[in-house]
């Protein structure tokens, strides 16, 4: 954000977003220590069904940690905000359709809300509801991945395991980050296992 353009006494939402290993989780974390080292009262949430590095912190793939509410819905986020004026939520599109309109309450209460999460699924659809925080934020920060295929910037989530649920949770061994040229949401086939069998994968 440019430092002239942040608000003054009221509230806002901010929104990270972007496919799978593009750093939003890391971007939320650093937004929420900058806060606290400016001695702002935070709060941070997380989903429940997000339990890949602890049940009572946020984690990044880059291994920064910090520490957060675990919930099932968002329905559960404002009895748990307290006195913080800055929240944090982090997998967005795990905690259903009220998310937005508690989003949007936080923020008329004055405080500060970071979302991060996916802006759309496995098959390149909106995740909701994602795309609907997108669309009442006042700053929206979308991050590029790299392609493991090529190298290029990247925005797609490419899962490599058959399995057809929308809600699955994973790290390298259910996804990779792909590029428009190289993503294929019908073949599971990670990038490794083709280099393994000699394929040229410059020339798909």
């Amino acid at each position: 954000m440019i430092p002239h353009l942040m608000p003054k006494d009221i509230g806002w939402i901010e929104v990270i977003t972007g496919c799978m290993f593009s750093g939003k989780t890391e971007e939320l974390i650093r937004r929420i220590r900058r806060a606290q080292y400016a001695r702002q009262r935070v709060v941070v949430f997380k989903p429940g069904i997000d339990a890949r590095y602890s049940e009572d912190s946020v984690g990044s793939h880059s291994g920064q940690r910090l520490r957060s509410f675990s919930i099932e819905t968002a329905g559960d986020i404002p009895a748990l905000v307290g006195d913080a004026m800055v929240v944090g939520i982090d997998e967005g599109q795990f905690l259903g359709p009220d998310l937005p309109a508690i989003c949007e309450k936080l923020a008329n209460e004055g405080k500060r809300v970071i979302v991060a999460g996916l802006d759309t699924d496995y098959l390149g659809r909106p995740f909701e509801p994602m795309p609907h925080l997108l669309a009442i934020a006042e700053y929206i920060t979308k991050n590029l991945a790299i392609c493991v295929v090529c190298g290029n910037p990247c925005d797609r989530s490419q899962r490599v395991v058959n399995r057809d649920a929308r809600f699955l949770v994973g790290e390298t061994d259910a996804y990779e980050a792909r590029c428009r040229a190289h993503w294929d949401p019908n073949n599971f086939e990670p990038v490794q296992q083709r280099l393994s069998l000699g394929t040229n994968l410059s020339e798909e």
